[in-house]
């Protein structure tokens, strides 16, 4: 039996991971799905302040408290960050490291290093004008299915531009975590990941996949990755 800890993306929850864990618990494995602080189920405690090394902290805890060892951990989008950071504290932990269409940063990295400069601008713009939290970006522009977007739409909540401000002390070749899995969503409406990939398709101490779907794989290519996920699990 493996054990999974899935981490979810910039505005979402653990809801956006129930298929996928189905799938994974069903084939036997341990399985869990934290939510961020102020985001998702815990949006209740919202809060500006809230930056990558609370959320980083949350999935630590997970770790300890649930006495994890040898897990899987997959971080998606954002996900990669905080996955990234967890990876330099506890790295002994963890048997693998699955980037899931997600930011992957070198040492001191923070998410609005690695984004367009121009997206970078209208996040501090959209931050100012509320209150250092950024409004859910559409699931239109994520390219999420047509049977989905309007439920993730509906449960998308607001997220801390210090989450995205502040960078991770060591980058992820920098981890001692010797399994690293990329997967690239070729269709996910934007070019947020396209140098990521290119950077890693070639680098032997990646395995890198590519599906042709949205952002939100989970959602999008359930089945397929899952598969490569338990394909994970059997190393």
């Amino acid at each position: 039996m493996a054990t999974f800890v899935l981490v979810h993306g910039a505005y979402q929850g653990s809801w956006v991971y129930s298929r996928l864990a189905q799938k994974l618990r069903a084939a036997g494995h341990q399985v869990y799905t934290p939510t961020l602080t102020g985001l998702g189920e815990r949006s209740h405690l919202a809060d500006r302040a809230i930056n990558l090394d609370t959320h980083i902290q949350d999935i630590v805890n997970v770790f300890e408290f649930e006495n994890i060892r040898e897990a899987i951990l997959c971080g998606h989008s954002y996900g990669g960050m905080v996955i990234t950071g967890v990876a330099g504290e506890i790295a002994d932990r963890i048997s693998a490291l699955f980037y899931l269409d997600a930011y992957a940063p070198t040492d001191g990295q923070s998410l609005i290093d690695i984004t367009d400069p121009e997206i970078t601008l209208a996040f501090l713009e959209l931050a100012k004008a509320n209150g250092g939290m950024l409004p859910p970006i559409s699931s239109a522009l994520f390219n999420v299915n047509e049977h989905d977007a309007d439920w993730v739409d509906s449960l998308c909540v607001s997220q801390p531009l210090a989450t995205f401000i502040q960078g991770v002390r060591s980058g992820v070749d920098n981890v001692a975590v010797a399994r690293r899995i990329f997967l690239f969503a070729a269709k996910n409406g934007g070019n947020w990941f396209v140098s990521t990939y290119e950077r890693l398709k070639n680098d032997p101490a990646w395995k890198v996949h590519s599906l042709s779907c949205g952002h939100a794989v989970m959602l999008d290519r359930t089945e397929e990755l899952a598969e490569l996920l338990l394909a994970e699990a059997v190393q």
